[in-house]
């Protein structure tokens, strides 16, 4: 199982740092068109929630091709899943990195902020809750749904630049070298995790998940 995963880790180091690549060329863009906090912080919690409904489908539909559970047991497992992953991915890793080398930057949770989401004011956590019980319910009753497996490594790589931008800093300009691996980090990790230690543990295969091949 380890050789397995280690193989499938190697597997996934393009893909991802092409991700970390269109991350740093938007931060490029960003930082010349000098775009507002609000504006960022609006595109976070875009990208966030799409990111964790696309895992929410990947995992309930993989729970569901392998294991026969009624739908109220399916939501806790299916729910937890996406929701840790993608919160480690999208605020916690860039939080700690960007305090690992003294960033101002603020501590988020997406799933229990009660800020309104500018422009739209709805709570920032029913944006990210609801994201996740529609990912759920796709996957549950569409488990067949497929997804480029390059969306997942693009979206979560988009979701993570965002939060070092909208809570943080966007004068990334002299730190791009350190972008690149902060980027490549926050994503490589989680998705491998999601998409390689859950169907191991749940079917005893590698590289079962539901994203269409590359």
């Amino acid at each position: 199982m380890l050789k397995r995963i280690g193989q499938e880790l190697w597997h996934h180091i393009p893909y991802t740092a092409a991700g970390a690549v269109t991350g740093i060329v938007a931060m490029v863009i960003i930082n010349q068109v000098s775009v507002r906090a609000s504006v960022l912080e609006s595109l976070f919690y875009t990208f966030h929630p799409l990111h964790l409904l696309l895992s929410a489908v990947v995992t309930t539909a993989l729970y569901r091709k392998h294991r026969e559970s009624p739908f109220w047991l399916t939501i806790p497992i299916c729910y937890l899943g996406p929701l840790v992953i993608g919160t480690l991915s999208d605020a916690i890793i860039p939080f700690a990195e960007g305090s690992a080398i003294n960033i101002q930057i603020s501590f988020e949770l997406p799933f229990i902020e009660t800020a309104k989401m500018p422009f739209i004011g709805v709570p920032e956590w029913i944006v990210v809750n609801a994201a996740l019980f529609i990912g759920i319910g796709i996957g549950y009753f569409k488990p067949s749904t497929k997804f480029p497996h390059m969306w997942h490594i693009l979206i979560s790589t988009w979701a993570s630049l965002l939060y070092f931008s909208a809570f943080g800093t966007i004068d990334w300009l002299p730190r791009l070298p350190l972008l690149f691996v902060f980027l490549f980090l926050a994503v490589w990790i989680p998705c491998c995790f999601s998409d390689i230690v859950f169907p191991l543990l749940w079917t005893g295969k590698g590289h079962v998940h539901e994203h269409a091949h590359h």
